[in-house]
């Protein structure tokens, strides 16, 4: 096994981007769940629920790979891969309220059912990411992935959400970097890509760099339109 595969690289880049742009809205639910809690029993409440939630995403991520293969089920995720991006870039309304629990049990229980419902676009975009690179590297891909999204969810979500709020150029390249993966499932679709290769290999290269400006294009378009509704609803 090659690790200076540029294949395996590219892959294993692409899943740690995805990693830092898709992992702070978890984050935020694990502190926001266990803000009531305090010192021990805290940290035991981030750590079970975590790692409770961590154990589902491996299944997910397994079960999300194996169905990429499927006909048709790659145009399905590309769709919603540009869907995610579009979305990283237009400013939220707000987030939902996280009730705050007072209990361990509690506490564990609202992580793993938020972060579940909230880790489809990283389950996605990993599975989509790893799926692209050589079958001998899809299994490790990604547990790597995952390993790194452990201590970027549990230990990391402050700094990367100020980095973020900061530097909002690396929000931009997460999600040109989606619209790049989702151009690649649509020209890899097992319906697609026989008659990709044999009438069209150029698209390969050129559907995946229109995927990424056309993700960031109609993101930008839609914040900004966001940005300029906001004036009037107060005016009203």
């Amino acid at each position: 096994m090659n690790f200076l595969d540029p294949a395996f690289v590219a892959a294993f880049i692409a899943i740690v981007g995805f990693d830092i742009i898709l992992s702070g809205d978890n984050a935020v639910v694990i502190a926001m769940a266990t803000r009531n809690l305090k010192g021990k029993e805290r940290t035991r409440a981030v750590m079970w629920g975590s790692a409770a939630a961590i154990i589902m995403r491996v299944i997910f991520t397994l079960f999300a790979v194996k169905l990429l293969g499927f006909p048709y089920l790659k145009i399905v995720g590309a769709a919603l891969l540009f869907w995610i991006g579009i979305k990283l870039l237009v400013p939220d309304d707000g987030e939902e309220e996280i009730a705050g629990q007072s209990g361990l049990f509690a506490a564990i229980k609202t992580i793993l059912i938020a972060d579940l419902v909230m880790s489809i676009d990283n389950v996605v975009a990993v599975a989509a990411a790893a799926d692209a690179a050589p079958e001998q590297y899809k299994v490790l891909l990604l547990f790597l992935g995952l390993a790194i999204s452990i201590p970027l969810i549990i230990f990391s979500s402050a700094i990367l959400l100020k980095l973020m709020d900061r530097y909002p150029i690396i929000v931009t390249i997460g999600a040109a970097l989606l619209g790049i993966v989702a151009g690649q499932m649509l020209v890899s679709d097992p319906v697609t890509v026989d008659w990709v290769k044999q009438n069209a290999p150029w698209m390969r290269y050129v559907v995946p760099a229109i995927g990424a400006v056309l993700v960031v294009l109609t993101g930008k378009l839609l914040a900004k339109k966001a940005e300029a509704a906001k004036p009037a609803e107060k005016t009203n």
